[in-house]
């Protein structure tokens, strides 16, 4: 299961809080799993997107395009 999907764009964007700190080996090989099937993944910490929502926004608008 992901965070959040665009199909359009083929984008996976995930919300890492800090159960992800101890899973990066486990969110490497999902990420390169997905990104075999086609995907492209971005990631963000969960303060990032608390503290500048505009900016991670702005990067999940460019990701997209």
């Amino acid at each position: 299961m992901v965070d959040f999907i665009c199909l359009e764009a083929r984008l996976v964007v995930e919300l890492d809080g800090e159960p992800h700190a101890t899973r990066r080996e486990y969110d490497a090989r999902r990420d390169a799993y997905l990104r075999a099937q086609g995907w492209r993944v971005i990631r963000f910490q969960n303060e990032s997107f608390l503290q500048a929502p505009t900016s991670v926004c702005e990067a999940i608008t460019v990701a997209c395009a």
